[in-house]
């Protein structure tokens, strides 16, 4: 009711709610407050400003700098500023004692030494794992305090380094659902309820907080975007067009590359709309500079992969546009030989085909095998085998390509759950699936594409191709 009697342009700007007791100044409340709906929301860089205007009103205000500390992990990322974080606590007080001293309640001593414990020594795993330790430890030791459960099913998250970790995310689900039904207007609980949950298999359960999470949280673009982590996982595309669109902002004559038009991009494709998605890719490409970052090219390198693949429009001219690729990760570059390679495939120009074919190879003997590099590794050699398969049956070795592809898709089951859409482009059994139709193996391909499906509900050619070969099984003897 009370949201109702908000005016709009209040609507428009709403966070949520959350209640975090503590003994700042009055005045530097709303700020904290701010600040705090904002973290809960993964918008950092405003969650910052919003701590350090709370610092300056009550320079003696423990849990501002505690808030601004936390900006400098995203831990769903697997990102950390250790020397920035240290660096907020150091205003403060310049040692953890000293700090400890400075604050005046044993709750928010609690509080703060969480930080202290994940800005501390050691490697980032090792603290990571140390702080969803102290945290929980918070939770139990002040079962009231439920931003204490909040904070700990983001540290659960957070123990992921980049490889979501099936048990930790079952724990933070339940933590973050329990929190959502008794706090429904709490960012964090609605936004932790989709993490623990965007994949295929779990996305249902968290529908409700993907519908609520864009209306607790107008006023934080990521909002918007975050509840197409289970639209997307469930084909609702409608859906993940429209919130991509809000996400990416209302001035859309200046969009950029980036996470947002991304999932627009795909969203579009596989409602089969060409058009607007090539739209999106010229007009974002008139929006790239030679000053634009290396995660812009390397996003709008990813979306032109996606156009071309998932549009089958294998001579498109977005294809001989120049990019620059410095600074490009592992898997961009990876990308970009791997969609040249399958459109000159395509085409039948089997010199270029060939070409792309062994700078993919050289460039994933190059990937570190490393725990920081070892997914993109497996990932890109992925995209290796499929390169292969389609240049054997270019050649006529139409079995050889099917062996290389069931390897493929063997090796693509193995990795870990990602959401959004496929980090490989062309999923494998839906290639695999394809070339079993074209030699006449209904049943087979019937198979692989329903696995496609079930790993990406609703993609547009895994359903066409299902259709094809169901129909074709009927009419065989």
């Amino acid at each position: 009711m009370l949201l109702l009697a908000l005016p709009l342009r209040a609507q428009q700007h709403r966070l949520g709610t959350a209640s975090f007791p503590n003994s700042g100044a009055a005045a530097a409340q709303p700020d904290f407050n701010r600040g705090l709906l904002l973290l809960h929301s993964f918008e950092y860089e405003q969650a910052a400003q919003a701590f350090q205007a709370a610092e300056q009103i009550d320079p003696a205000f423990a849990m501002a700098y505690w808030g601004e500390a936390m900006t400098y992990t995203h831990p769903v990322w697997n990102e950390q500023d250790t020397s920035a974080a240290r660096a907020v606590l150091r205003k403060f007080a310049a040692t953890a004692k000293a700090r400890a001293a400075r604050t005046p309640t044993a709750r928010e001593r609690d509080w703060l030494g969480t930080v202290e414990v994940w800005y501390g020594e050691g490697s980032k795993p090792h603290r990571d794992t140390l702080y969803q330790r102290a945290v929980e430890r918070l939770a139990s030791r002040y079962p009231t305090d439920d931003e204490a459960k909040a904070f700990n099913a983001l540290a659960l998250l957070g123990l992921n380094q980049g490889i979501r970790e099936p048990r930790a995310y079952a724990r933070a689900g339940l933590i973050a659902l329990d929190l959502f039904r008794r706090h429904p207007d709490h960012p964090g609980a609605a936004h932790y309820v989709i993490h623990a949950y965007d994949d295929p298999a779990h996305a249902r359960i968290a529908l409700p907080a993907a519908r609520a999470y864009s209306k607790i949280a107008p006023g934080a673009a990521h909002a918007q975007h975050m509840t197409t982590h289970i639209f997307l996982a469930l084909g609702m595309w409608p859906e993940v067009v429209a919130q991509n669109i809000i996400a990416a902002g209302p001035d859309t004559a200046h969009w950029q590359a980036g996470h947002y038009t991304d999932w627009l991009g795909y969203a579009y494709l596989q409602q089969q709309d060409t058009v607007r998605a090539g739209a999106l890719v010229r007009s974002l490409h008139d929006h790239l500079t030679s000053s634009s970052s290396a995660n812009r090219r390397a996003a709008f390198s990813t979306m032109i992969g996606e156009y071309v693949i998932n549009s089958e429009r294998w001579d498109d001219p977005a294809l001989d546009w120049p990019l620059d690729e410095t600074g490009f990760y592992w898997l961009a570059r990876a990308g970009r030989r791997y969609t040249q390679g399958i459109a000159a495939v395509h085409r039948r120009d089997l010199a270029a085909a060939a070409r792309w074919q062994s700078e993919l190879g050289t460039l994933v003997d190059s990937i570190p095998a490393d725990l920081g590099a070892g997914l993109d590794r497996a990932q890109a050699g992925v995209m290796q085998l499929q390169l292969d398969a389609l240049t054997a049956r270019s050649r006529g070795d139409t079995a050889g390509a099917i062996l290389t592809l069931t390897r493929a898709a063997k090796v693509e089951d193995s990795l870990p759950v990602e959401f959004g859409p496929p980090t490989i482009m062309k999923p494998s059994h839906e290639l695999l699936g394809q070339l079993l139709l074209e030699a006449g193996q209904y049943g087979a391909a019937v198979e692989s594409f329903n696995l496609s499906l079930k790993q990406a509900p609703g993609r547009r050619l895994s359903q066409r191709g299902l259709d094809q070969a169901s129909r074709r099984m009927q009419r065989s003897p």
